[in-house]
């Protein structure tokens, strides 16, 4: 489970899914049988869908059951203490942007993610591309040459789930070519069982890893966590861990309130995280909107807002003014350096949301020093 750029369609769970190890079955996890481990790694854990070695994933569910199969986590197991990055890489420089908005367009339309992004570009200082499970789009670095073209500042998610380890390295410097402002190294969600089962899914990496992958080639890497998924007392460690493998930047998904951001990046500090953090702003205007949101496993936002912009007279002002005081409360945590306009925003199209998002975006620059808006 990673950071989630809005979509159209809801993800559905996997029931029952074979465990690794089956040989050319398609629609299955590849085998990590004759591969070795990377150098910087022990092997991955037995029994992970992911073949994670710095897990568990932030997909776990609330009961502590693995995102991709029907048994436990197994890093959730009695007297399992989670890994620790031995040597510590050095990051890639990046200012973190105090707007990051999600760039939530059709996959593989050039001409509206153009015209997406030069309306976001004035009132939003980067923006996010998802990578998603259940449609394949552009290339990461056209995505980010795209965004680049139109004023924007690409940051771009690159998931392991669908490259082997070559394909992540071409990747990565394919980004850095293209000018990409940041690479977002996620492990990726599991393929839903319905979403296209004919295809294998690779993890030759996790998200940890393709951290310190990204580090070491001098790209600039950020991180997601989620801060509500079990084992909730172990996330701020594992975030420290990333640090470690030489992320410049956090990105943590949806948590119901501030307090408990604030409480989450406190103690991530406490326990020597230093690198800055940007936390997510739920952007809803409408019932789908809201629901988009509230169905993505892992991910918390606040029921008594949504129903108060729900049931306002005007619900897009409503979630606007919604969105705003979010941002405005969670900027003013320590540690906290900028917001991810997260969520599809409004079931009115495309240019509707972004038109919400551009205006989001405007009232926190407007509320915040100039000196802090980055990219």
């Amino acid at each position: 489970m990673d950071i989630h750029v809005a979509r159209t369609t809801q993800p559905s769970a996997r029931p029952n899914a074979d465990p690794p190890g089956r040989d050319g079955t398609l629609g299955q996890v590849v085998p990590a049988v004759d591969r070795p481990a990377p150098a910087d790694s022990t092997a991955p854990v037995a029994g992970c869908p992911k073949r994670m070695v710095f897990g568990p994933c932030g997909g776990v569910r609330s009961a502590g059951g693995c995102e991709m199969a029907d048994h436990p986590c197994v890093f959730l197991g009695p007297g399992r203490t989670l890994p620790e990055w031995r040597e510590p890489q050095r990051p890639g420089e990046l200012r973190p942007p105090l707007v990051l908005t999600d760039l939530s367009v059709p996959a593989g339309d050039a001409a509206t993610l153009t015209a997406t992004a030069r309306l976001l570009a004035p009132t939003c200082d980067a923006m996010l591309v998802g990578d998603h499970q259940d449609r394949p789009d552009f290339p990461p670095t056209q995505l980010a040459g795209l965004i680049a073209a139109a004023g924007g500042r690409p940051w771009v998610t690159l998931a392991c789930r669908d490259r082997n380890r070559i394909v992540l390295e071409q990747e990565l410097r394919g980004l850095q070519l293209a000018g990409a402002a940041a690479v977002l190294c996620v492990t990726g969600d599991g393929r839903a069982f319905d979403v296209r089962p004919d295809v294998t899914q690779v993890f030759d990496l996790d998200g940890t890893r393709l951290t310190a992958l990204a580090a070491a080639m001098g790209v600039p890497a950020g991180v997601a966590e989620t801060p509500t998924a079990p084992p909730v007392d172990a996330r701020p460690a594992r975030l420290v861990q990333k640090q470690r493998a030489g992320a410049a930047v956090a990105v943590l998904n949806h948590v119901s309130d501030p307090a408990s951001v604030g409480r989450f990046v406190a103690a991530t500090r406490g326990q020597g995280l230093t690198i800055p953090v940007i936390a997510a702003v739920a952007v809803f205007t409408d019932a789908r909107s809201a629901a988009v949101l509230d169905a993505l496993p892992g991910l918390e936002i606040d029921r008594d807002v949504v129903a108060a912009v729900l049931a306002a007279p005007d619900p897009v002002t409503a979630g606007i003014e919604a969105a705003v005081a979010e941002a405005r409360s969670l900027l003013a945590i320590d540690g906290v350096h900028g917001v991810n306009l997260s969520g599809l925003a409004s079931d009115r199209g495309v240019r509707f949301a972004a038109e919400v998002q551009a205006e989001i975006g405007r009232r926190i620059r407007e509320e915040v020093p100039h000196a802090r808006a980055g990219g």
